[in-house]
């Protein structure tokens, strides 16, 4: 369990795990009315065991498995899962960063990583459905949406297993994430969101035409968001190694500023026009504060 040691950071999930998804009702205000039902459905088509819970239906138990194993186990079944999530990882090389400062902060994909895990653990314990797609320039991970321990450990392990070597890809999402989510779900997108503007909101309104419910974690590093450097400093490309540029970065500050402020209030504003949450996230923000500002939000705006 090293990933879990990794990513889900006992002291993180101790002040976050307490809230249960606000008792599942921000769970619930995620996918207001994208169930027909508040009830489990059926279906023939089986998906996996869970541990029986008391107030479970009996007429699911799994007898066999009973009399192998000596527990109870109920029978789940596709339509059953109360929520369907995909958690979409931006794994490319820029993500990487600050891949010099090891130990003074999370880098951009660790933050990423540790978001994803958590919501992977919460959704997971309360038996909802959970998958993972990372990517970069193409689709690197594909785990299927599901709720077991089991397939909870795979999911870590797969974040810890990422490698954050390849560039990003405008239409990846479009081309080859968007075909992959066939059935109607939470689809999570965690990327610091460097690739072309028109090519994530012509894929944002696909999703939302799929009827997906839809939340943007726009995550940048501290630096990226401050631009702090002073005196003569080398930049260099993480996808584009042989890009380096070496300037007195107080010539380019307001400009930079002016620049990241316009790409991120045009992605804001595309989100909120397409009733999709948008949430900025920083490096240097501690994780639970962050999900726990972005479910009291949640949770205000369900209750409204």
């Amino acid at each position: 369990m090293s990933a879990a040691a990794t990513y889900l950071r006992p002291e993180v999930l101790s002040r976050i795990g307490g809230l249960e998804f606000r008792a599942r009702q921000v769970v619930e205000g995620f996918v207001s009315g994208m169930h027909q039902s508040p009830y489990r459905g059926y279906s023939v088509e089986f998906a996996e065991h869970r541990e029986y819970v008391a107030g479970d239906d009996l007429r699911h138990l799994d007898w066999r498995v009973w009399g192998r194993v000596d527990r109870l186990y109920i029978k789940q079944y596709e339509e059953e899962t109360n929520l369907r999530t995909h958690l979409l990882v931006d794994c490319s090389a820029s993500m990487r960063y600050p891949e010099s400062q090891p130990g003074r902060r999370m880098s951009k994909f660790e933050y990423a990583a540790t978001i994803a895990a958590s919501l992977a653990f919460l959704l997971t314990h309360q038996q909802d459905a959970v998958g993972l797609l990372m990517f970069d320039d193409a689709v690197r991970t594909e785990l299927p949406a599901l709720s077991s321990q089991a397939h909870l450990r795979a999911l870590v392990a797969q974040l810890e297993r990422a490698l954050l070597s390849r560039p990003n890809a405008s239409d990846t999402l479009a081309t080859e994430i968007s075909p992959k989510l066939r059935r109607r779900s939470l689809v999570v997108l965690v990327s610091d969101l460097l690739f072309d503007a028109d090519e994530l909101i012509r894929t944002l309104d696909r999703w939302r035409h799929d009827r997906h419910e839809v939340l943007v974690l726009h995550v940048l590093d501290a630096d990226e968001r401050t631009f702090p450097f002073r005196g003569f400093t080398r930049f260099e490309g993480l996808e584009t190694p042989d890009l380096h540029l070496t300037v007195d970065p107080q010539g380019l500050r307001k400009a930079y500023l002016e620049a990241l402020d316009e790409f991120v209030s045009r992605i804001r504003i595309a989100c909120l026009n397409r009733q999709i949450d948008f949430v900025e996230l920083s490096t240097a923000d501690p994780l639970d504060v962050a999900l726990r500002r972005y479910l009291a939000r949640r949770e205000h705006l369900r209750k409204r």
